[in-house]
This record gives structure tokens, C-alpha cells and sequence, in this order.
């Protein structure tokens, strides 16, 4: 294709029972001046050859095969190659509504975006055919300034729009002229995000939902049990407020937003520990929620979050008592809820 719009980069790794649904759903797209990259990360299974069957077919789709080096090397060896004038970052265990490409490349020509944000579902499987779905949204709107989007961003963070990559359409030049690229870490889309909201000025949000996010299947990276996942939520945690004090933000709400969302994963954090994947003894269970539900952060946190359920106010009761044991109880419910039954628990992580 001489004329390519949008350039999707997909990394492939061990998805070969979810990546034809994913390459069929891009097959399917309305809008049809698209190219695919599809980097191969060094997967042992039969995704790379079912990647090249695709490409065999349709010349849009370029297939490259590297040794595994983890989603954000995959994504940084494909943004080079890309010819598009946007760029959009697709799983390749997901899929997508077929208008999706026409609808947000349209809205960013209409308005010179440097970003187009949608909304998208989470499809939380509890068997191999059912699964409980989740609408993630916003009302649209189109950000007229730079800070007409900063003073809007912590509802847009507060619906979880602003953290994966694959409900947006980025302008390929912005992002290279910045030099953004994919931090060598696990959860890498989130960084990358917030390089790319540091300084944007044209941002457009459409409430349509076009990309289903299959969530909990166990092979997924959401599902895995994260030995460090407390020290990457501390980090993700600095980001969240150096980024706030770059945009010269200090207000109430915006506030309130980073310290409950933290404390939320606090939570996460404490089922993590809990989890019955996690090899650590009891009292090596206990020292470490001990640590987190004292740490100055968390402290702070609880002093400014106001939980937005019954629930969730209930759950930050063993904390705010820094409670060790009671905490430790509470971790294990949470857990014994996830994995026994998925339904529960993703209904109840929506309301939360």
C-alpha cells in the first residue's frame, strides 16, 4: 500500500487459540488503508506461523519474528517501520468491532488529533464461553486546549482510559518526534501513555466502544501472580503524581483520584500476597501486608481517597486499623473469591 493511515503494531507471543479472531476482526475493519506489523516475540507455539498464513493472504500484513524480549521490545522494533499516519497498539489475544478504524481515524482528521481516546469493553471469561462484560466510557468531547484536557484528565483515569494503549489512535509523528517509546517493564503501556498526555494539546474522546480486552484467561498477563507488583505500583504511583505536579495540578478532585486509585491497588497488592501462587510462608505473608498497609504512601492515601462503594469502604477497614492479621483475613477472602469463582469477582472489581 503506497497510502497507509494506520499503522497497527501487535506483539505475538503463545496466543495461537485467540489470534485468529484478533487478525479476522482487522480483516473485518470497514476502513481498509491500514497495515498491520505483527512482531513475532519469539513465540513456541504456532502463533508466528498462523501470523504467516495471514500475511501469505493479504499484503497489508508484515510479519516479524524475533527472539522473545518481552511486549515492549516488540512494540519499540515495529514503531520504526511504521508508515502510517497514526499508529494504534492492538493484543493480539483481543479483537475488535469492525467500524472501530473508520470512526477514530475520522474523528482525528475531523479535529488535527495528536490523540483519539474510546471507549472499550473488558469481557472476563469464567468459562470458555461465558464471560461477564464491562463498559468502559465517557461522554465525547473534544479538548478546544491543552489544559481543557489536563483539568478533564482525572475522570478520564478514573475510568481506566488513559492507562492500555489499544482504545487510542496516536499520531505517528508526535510520538517519534518525542522520541516515546515502550519502557523495557512489565505493564509497559501505562508509561507510554503518560509520555504521550505530558504535553499533547489536540485530544479527542469518543464514548463509542470498539475493542473487547478478554480478561482473565490464565495464560493472560493480568491474570499472572507479580512477585514485585507493590514495587511497580509505588512506581506507577510517582508517575501518577510527578506527572500531576509537571501539569501544575493541585486540585481536590484530581488529588482524590491518584490516592484512591493507589489505595485500590494497595488492595490488588495485598490479594497478590495472598494468592495461592505465591510461595512465600505465612509469616513472610504477613511481614510483607505489614509493611504495605504502614508504608507513608498508603498512610497518605487513606487520608485523602473516598472509596466510591460500601464495599470498598469496607475493605479499607483492616487498613486503616493497620491491622496486619485482619488485613491478611481479608486478602485471603479476596482471593479465595477470585479464583473460585471469576464471575464474582469481576462483578464485583466493576462496582468497586
Amino acid at each position: 500500500m503506497k497510502d497507509v493511515k494506520i499503522s497497527v503494531i501487535m506483539p505475538v507471543y503463545k496466543v495461537e487459540k485467540f489470534i485468529r479472531k484478533c487478525l479476522d476482526s482487522l480483516l473485518a475493519q470497514t476502513f481498509t488503508e491500514w497495515e498491520l506489523i505483527a512482531v513475532d516475540d519469539g513465540s513456541t507455539d504456532k502463533s508466528g506461523a498462523i501470523c504467516d498464513e495471514y500475511a501469505a493472504k493479504d499484503s497489508r500484513i508484515t510479519v516479524i519474528h524475533k527472539e522473545n524480549g518481552g511486549a515492549p521490545s516488540a512494540r519499540n522494533a515495529a514503531i520504526p517501520k511504521a508508515r502510517g499516519e497514526y499508529l494504534y497498539f492492538m493484543d493480539s489475544d483481543d479483537w475488535a468491532e469492525p467500524n472501530m478504524f473508520e470512526e477514530m481515524y475520522s474523528l482525528a482528521k475531523k479535529y488535527n488529533a495528536q490523540l483519539v481516546v474510546s471507549g472499550y469493553y473488558i469481557e472476563t471469561y469464567f468459562s470458555d464461553t461465558e464471560f461477564y462484560s464491562q463498559e468502559q466510557s465517557l461522554p465525547s468531547r473534544v479538548f478546544e486546549t491543552q489544559q481543557a484536557f489536563r483539568d478533564y484528565a482525572y475522570k478520564m483515569f478514573d475510568k481506566n482510559l488513559l492507562y492500555a494503549p489499544w482504545n487510542k489512535l496516536f499520531l505517528r509523528e508526535y510520538v517519534v518526534n518525542n522520541n516515546i517509546t515502550f519502557k523495557n517493564t512489565f505493564w509497559d503501556d501505562f508509561p507510554f501513555n503518560l509520555d504521550v498526555i505530558k504535553d499533547v494539546e489536540r485530544v479527542v474522546l469518543t464514548e463509542n466502544k470498539y475493542y473487547h480486552f478478554m480478561r482473565a484467561r490464565k495464560e493472560s498477563e493480568t491474570a499472572k501472580y507479580r512477585p514485585e507488583m507493590y514495587e511497580k505500583r509505588e512506581e506507577e504511583h510517582v508517575w501518577m503524581l510527578t506527572l500531576y505536579k509537571y501539569w501544575g495540578h493541585e486540585d481536590e478532585k484530581s488529588r482524590e483520584m491518584i490516592h484512591r486509585r493507589y489505595i485500590e491497588r494497595v488492595i490488588g497488592c495485598i490479594e497478590n500476597v495472598t494468592n495461592e501462587a505465591c510461595t512465600l510462608s505465612a509469616k513472610e505473608k504477613k511481614a510483607r501486608i505489614k509493611m504495605m498497609i504502614n508504608a507513608k504512601p498508603t498512610r497518605i492515601a487513606l487520608k485523602y481517597a473516598k472509596p466510591n462503594s460500601n464495599m470498598m469502604k469496607l475493605m479499607l477497614v483492616p487498613v486503616r486499623m493497620r491491622s496486619t492479621l485482619l488485613t491478611y483475613l481479608e486478602g485471603k477472602i479476596i482471593s479465595g473469591v477470585k479464583s473460585g469463582n471469576i464471575k464474582l469477582f469481576a462483578v464485583l472489581k466493576a462496582n468497586r
